[in-house]
């Protein structure tokens, strides 16, 4: 992964607790003589597990929770770090967001030369909910797309409810995810 997904794990610890637990949780992961990560630089996936298995020793929490409130930085975060037009292009309420997923990453991919983006499809089941289809060759972050949908219900002031239906880590083809939304904008799809 890309040290910008390291750099926001340091980011989100060190806003919700503090630089002291940032330093157990790199010292826990044997990561203590990294100073920083530099967004742009690829890193191992190994690097990312590992800060996250020592996360949840040091705080004491489970992989998902800790996974899903990262997804739900990771929305406010990449805005942030000069990825909101980015991220505005890609549409102005959550269907349309959620729908152009895949073409938000192709466009990432082109500055992450090395980038290995997820698959997004998605289904509509009515005006008002949808499934969505992910596909990762990574193992365990389906806690992490339940937090990002919660995520950009914020960023799009839309109330959402995520189901998750289809389990990878239970032997199913890919993970799926039931959402049902509530907003404003009569004319989206």
């Amino acid at each position: 992964m890309y040290g910008l997904v390291n750099k926001a794990i340091e980011e989100m610890i060190c806003k919700y607790h503090d630089e002291d637990t940032w330093e157990k949780i790199k010292q826990k992961a044997e990561l203590e003589d990294i100073d920083f990560f530099v967004g742009m630089d690829a890193y191992s996936d190994d690097v990312t597990y590992r800060l996250v298995g020592a996360a949840c020793e040091v705080l004491g929490m489970p992989a998902h929770e800790i996974l899903k409130a990262f997804g739900e930085y990771w929305v406010t975060y990449t805005a942030e770090e000069g990825y909101g037009e980015l991220l505005a292009s890609a549409g102005n309420s959550l269907p349309q967001f959620i729908e152009n997923l895949d073409n938000l990453h192709a466009r990432v991919g082109l500055s992450f030369s090395q980038l290995r983006p997820p698959s997004f499809d998605c289904e509509h089941t009515s005006e008002k909910s949808l499934d969505l289809h992910y596909q990762s060759t990574r193992q365990g972050l389906a806690p992490m797309v339940m937090g990002l949908l919660h995520g950009l219900g914020k960023r799009f002031h839309t109330e959402v409810d995520v189901t998750q239906t289809s389990f990878r880590e239970r032997g199913d083809a890919h993970d799926i995810f039931s959402i049902k939304y509530n907003h404003s904008h009569a004319d989206d799809k």
